[in-house]
């Protein structure tokens, strides 16, 4: 099998992913993972295909007719090979949430201090929203970071309060359950 990772944007409207998915199964693959999102008006998003190797090229062909439907482009994924794999029992996965009023820089404050750490981010979701009370906007994110079991969680978050204090946000971190 090959695997194909697709990245895809354009204009929001009906029937996107529909479109993406019958390419994709007429193509032999199989979706098998993927984030998508509406933002500002543009639908865009990350899809990981395998295909049986014979077919990955028909594929890509098959995908460039959505040109003007959704940009699409086609990246081979890899599999790391086994010396280069991190066993999974070595990784514990963190969730970490933080809300604050907006301002430029909370993420790469944050990404910063999980990049010191050798933390890597699994996924990130981030909203702007009113404040309820104080007027002006509020900055709420929810991140899943893979963790080496070697890493001392305690100075992470150690870390993670003193940057949090400097650009004025509420920050927790957590087993991640799911």
């Amino acid at each position: 099998m090959t695997t194909l990772v697709l990245t895809v944007i354009g204009d929001d409207r009906a029937g996107l992913v529909k479109a993406l998915a019958d390419v994709i199964a007429e193509g032999g693959g199989n979706w098998e993972r993927s984030h998508l999102s509406e933002l500002g008006g543009k639908f865009a998003g990350i899809v990981l295909v395998t295909v049986p190797e014979d077919r990955a090229d028909a594929l890509r062909a098959a995908l460039a007719p959505l040109e003007g439907l959704l940009d699409v482009s086609v990246h081979s994924g890899s599999t790391p090979s086994p010396g280069e794999a991190a066993d999974p029992d070595d990784l514990r996965h963190v969730r970490i949430e933080l809300l604050g009023n907006d301002r430029p820089g909370i993420v790469g404050a944050v990404s910063g201090v999980l990049a010191r750490h050798g933390l890597s981010v699994a996924s990130l979701e981030s909203v702007t929203r009113d404040a309820p009370m104080a007027g002006g906007r509020l900055f709420d994110a929810r991140a899943v970071v893979t963790v080496p079991r070697d890493v001392d969680l305690a100075l992470v978050q150690t870390d993670l309060e003193e940057i949090a204090s400097e650009i004025m946000v509420e920050v927790s971190l957590s087993p991640d359950e799911g």
